[in-house]
């Protein structure tokens, strides 16, 4: 592996497009990640961010596997992703 996909990075940082691999979650809310693992998220799925709000803004929609979710940018901050 090389730097770049050893980086880790929040979802909510990535541009439309850009993919990865779901590697941990920030804790310092757990209730919202108990909440983002309820409706599918789990360390080492697929993940892709399809589409944010123009001017970066709120919601975003991301692909898990077979499923798209839309989320605010601040629970996507809270999801560490892998770039691949």
């Amino acid at each position: 592996m090389n730097a770049i996909s050893d980086t880790l990075v929040s979802l909510g940082s990535l541009a439309p497009g850009s993919s990865g691999k779901v590697s941990m979650f920030d804790e310092t809310d757990p209730e919202m990640v108990d909440r983002l693992r309820e409706i599918g998220f789990a360390e080492g799925l697929d993940i892709e961010l399809l589409h944010q709000s123009p001017f970066g803004g709120d919601p975003i929609a991301v692909r898990i596997d077979v499923m798209t979710v839309a989320l605010r940018r601040e629970q996507a901050n809270l999801i560490k992703v892998q770039i691949v």
